[in-house]
């Protein structure tokens, strides 16, 4: 279904905000979008909302399983203010997802269990909000795909991950309890094409919507405990983000571009797009559900 902007999405959409899980998709380009809709449908999630420019074309098909909504990704804290207003306007207690084109979210034995029955055992570990790390994807030949896109040869990097204490400016920058900066990928790699704001891989992507919540610009919650990576007790489960967003902005930006003839290093493995392969690196935490 097509609306004619965000606040007529939230008017007479209502219906899709009533029960999630809930994606919300934000396009930044035209690359993989079916791809990236077709993925998080695949894998549960009821109703799909996709903030895309007017350019984009779809199939049928595909138009048939979105909400589709106008939107500029590219102004000023697009994101924030985008989901913001889709979290007052979405039933409390229901569970929200955002990400980018050409991003793709996986979760342990993710292909033979759904992203609502992950996200029922991650609620009756009382817990409001899930961790997922953002690991970079990227072509292996870029004379061959110069964007770094490519869905058939996609590389992640096995190691070179890494956390630190996230300082609390407002206790003299004393270590925040259960939270943590995580760095890695072509981010951690290519650092000086990079703003340091822009270096983390973590993000609160999956999220129980409540009154009063804000997503601040950084990827986290006006609500600290939405920010933790596990309860005081024990592990929790982890997501991951697998996304060529990185590459994308690498191979895009004028001052990165010719610099990189290739993202492949001595670390790079061929990703198997199944979770296995994510949780046998690390990347990702089952905590207790088996």
């Amino acid at each position: 279904m097509k609306y004619s902007s965000l606040s007529d999405f939230l008017e007479q959409g209502k219906a899709a905000l009533a029960k999630g899980p809930i994606a919300v998709i934000c396009v930044e380009d035209l690359r993989e979008v079916d791809t990236t809709i077709r993925h998080h449908r695949m894998i549960g999630f009821r109703e799909i909302i996709l903030l895309a420019p007017d350019m984009l074309e779809l199939t049928e098909t595909l138009e048939a399983l979105v909400h589709r909504v106008p939107y500029d990704m590219h102004a000023d804290d697009a994101l924030a203010l985008a989901m913001n207003q889709v979290i007052d306007a979405t039933a409390p207690g229901q569970w929200l997802y955002y990400c980018y084109n050409a991003e793709y979210l996986f979760f342990p034995f993710c292909e033979n269990r759904t992203i609502g029955e992950m996200l029922a055992f991650h609620l009756e570990e009382r817990r409001d909000a899930m961790l997922t790390y953002v690991v970079d994807l990227y072509a292996d030949d870029l004379d061959r795909f110069p964007d770094a896109v490519s869905i058939e040869e996609a590389h992640l990097d096995k190691s070179g991950y890494y956390a630190l204490a996230r300082p609390d400016p407002a206790n003299h920058n004393h270590p925040k309890e259960r939270q943590l900066d995580f760095f890695g990928g072509l981010r951690w790699r290519f650092e000086e094409h990079v703003d340091r704001e822009r270096r983390r891989i973590d993000r609160i992507a999956l999220f129980r919507t409540k009154p009063g919540l804000r997503l601040l610009p950084t990827h986290t919650f006006s609500d600290e405990e939405y920010n933790t990576y596990a309860c005081p007790w024990h592990h929790n489960l982890t997501a991951t983000i697998c996304s060529f967003r990185t590459a994308k902005a690498l191979k895009a930006n004028p001052g990165s571009r010719y610099d990189i003839d290739t993202f492949k290093w001595h670390n790079s493995t061929k990703f198997e797009w199944h979770s296995q392969q994510l949780l046998d690196l690390g990347l990702m935490e089952p905590g207790q559900w088996f």
